[in-house]
């Protein structure tokens, strides 16, 4: 939801720019600027609620056929398994006796659980639903275009582009900070590389839209 709404930021802020530059001067550039606006919204939700559904939908594919990879193995070299196991708990600074008795301990108990997560990096219980993904982009794209539609709209022409600048840069710090404390990831780092990529955006489609501009 996060990065739908991130997205739906920077996409839609260049879309308003660029079309605001290249219409500038003209008595109808707010009807033109929300049309675009409102046409880079709707194209967003959908291609992200697509792509989402795309992308989640293969890698619980993925993890659907690790699962069954892991079944045959388990049922073709169960003691094999067992090794796999415990050579994992090794590298975990577990002595050897102990790893072997844990090892044999939770492929008996839970032997698929086990196998998946040391040999394929999941949780059965955490599989993701690519419905729920897609679905979460479909409602947060739009709230995060928002944003910018309005930045840009609600003023006077001759404050349209810093309105607008400032907006989005005050809303990609919230995005890029909730992004990175969700991934656990640095906060300063989040923010910055979130920052930069929506300069990078609104300043390139404006400079693009004042070329084209007639």
């Amino acid at each position: 939801s996060v990065m739908g709404a991130n997205d739906g930021i920077i996409s839609v802020a260049g879309i308003v720019l660029g079309v605001f530059a290249a219409t500038q001067g003209r008595t109808n550039d707010n009807w033109v600027i929300f049309v675009a606006g409102f046409s880079g919204t709707i194209a967003g939700m959908i291609s992200m609620a697509a792509g989402e559904y795309v992308s989640v939908h293969g890698q619980r594919d993925a993890e659907n056929a690790a699962i069954e990879k892991e079944e045959i193995a388990n049922q073709e070299s169960f003691n094999q398994q067992i090794s796999l196991v415990k050579d994992f708990l090794i590298k975990d600074d577990i002595s050897k006796e102990l790893a072997q008795r844990a090892a044999s301990e939770m492929m008996k108990t839970k032997a698929i659980e086990t196998a998946v997560r040391v040999k394929h990096g999941f949780n059965i219980s955490d599989k993701i639903n690519p419905y729920h993904a897609a679905l979460a982009s479909f409602i947060s794209f739009p709230i995060g275009a928002t944003l910018p539609m309005l930045a840009i709209l609600m003023v006077n022409r001759s404050y349209k582009v810093a309105s607008t600048y400032f907006g989005v840069l005050l809303a990609l710090i919230i995005t890029g900070y909730l992004a990175a404390r969700i991934g656990n990831n640095d906060r300063k780092k989040g923010i910055t590389r979130n920052v930069l990529s929506g300069l990078f955006t609104m300043t390139a489609t404006y400079l693009i839209g004042r070329l084209l501009h007639k």
